[in-house]
């Protein structure tokens, strides 16, 4: 199928610095590659206020007039909501105003975020997730161990959608970013927050060095807490890949991602990875031998050190961006008549 118009609406997006944004972002250039008419509504087309607790995502203030107009302006054949933010909300109120057809994706662990911040039972937060997705036609997960979790919430209409790794800018290159760091050189990658889990690996007792590359809202605290391990903020993808094929080991702490794109951005860069054996590192890492799955963060993170480069890269090669693309126009539900 080639040729449609599709609209993502979708609260995360450039210059916001998180997986979920680069998934969307690589998804629409693959779409229109193969053909698509892809059109990209997010906060940047509305006045936005900073989200408590995380000052450096924007949330459009009061937005459903304004959804409402592209959408109408737009007149597209498939919707698809990508967040559960307030552009997600009010594009969620046009579909079942006018009864059409919507899928939705479940990118973040929201819930288990919203407890590490406010203390909430988790049961609270799932009801409200739920309670979105709960007239999409398909909920697009990224993978078995999140489809099964959710389906224990009570979601339906669960939809696997894997996600992919762009192999033209993470690739082996000389380990050269960290100047004179010490090493081995252990790597963490993503948003500096609390759902992280960043001290299960900062307080790690390991030789060689610890870097941080990632913004976030608990980035100074960690910075006073751990004086001894290097934070970065990169600047753009070309420097970001060189950070990741610069370390000699990626450590995953986290245990609440629905899949963790920066562990196969590190294998693809042939780095391989040190995690936790929960959802997500289970089912990008699994038992490819690519990294090292341990509830003893330690021992993986030592352990990974002794796995082949060309090991992770083979592995970071079977997640193609074009199955990834063909899954996801598969799973979209299209309005025929494009009214």
């Amino acid at each position: 199928m080639s040729g449609r118009r599709i609209a993502v609406v979708t609260d995360a997006w450039h210059p916001q610095p998180n997986g979920v944004v680069r998934v969307m972002a690589t998804l629409r250039e693959h779409l229109q590659a193969a053909g698509h008419d892809v059109r990209v509504l997010s906060p940047n087309d509305f006045f936005t206020v900073p989200c408590p607790t995380y000052r450096e995502i924007p949330l459009a203030l009061w937005p459903r007039r304004g959804v409402a107009k592209w959408l109408d302006d737009t007149r597209p054949e498939a919707i698809h909501i990508a967040t559960e933010g307030p552009l997600g909300w009010a594009a969620r109120a046009w579909c079942l105003q006018r009864r059409r057809p919507f899928t939705t994706a479940y990118h973040t662990k929201f819930p288990q975020y919203v407890r590490a911040r406010t203390g909430l039972p988790l049961a609270v937060p799932y009801a409200v997730v739920r309670r979105f997705h709960a007239p999409s036609q398909g909920v697009l997960v990224p993978t078995p161990t999140v489809q099964a979790e959710l389906a224990s919430w009570r979601f339906t209409r669960l939809r696997l959608w894997s996600h992919g790794v762009d192999m033209r800018i993470f690739h082996p290159r000389p380990k050269t970013a960290f100047g004179d760091l010490p090493r081995p050189i252990f790597l963490f990658v993503g948003r500096v927050t609390i759902d992280k889990n960043l001290p299960a690996f900062l307080d790690l007792d390991l030789p060689g060095s610890k870097v941080v590359v990632g913004s976030g809202p608990s980035r100074e605290a960690l910075i006073r807490r751990y004086p001894e391990a290097r934070f970065i903020i990169a600047d753009g993808d070309e420097e970001l890949a060189g950070y990741f094929a610069a370390a000699d080991a990626f450590v995953f702490p986290s245990r609440t991602d629905t899949f963790g794109l920066v562990m196969l951005e590190a294998l693809a860069s042939g780095v391989p990875v040190a995690a936790f054996p929960v959802p997500g590192p289970l089912d990008v890492i699994g038992g490819s031998g690519a990294g090292v799955l341990s509830e003893d963060l330690r021992s993986a993170a030592l352990a990974a050190l002794d796995i082949d480069a060309e090991r992770c890269v083979a592995h970071a090669a079977l997640f193609s961006w074009s199955t990834v693309t063909a899954q996801f126009v598969a799973n979209l539900a299209f309005r025929e008549d494009g009214a």
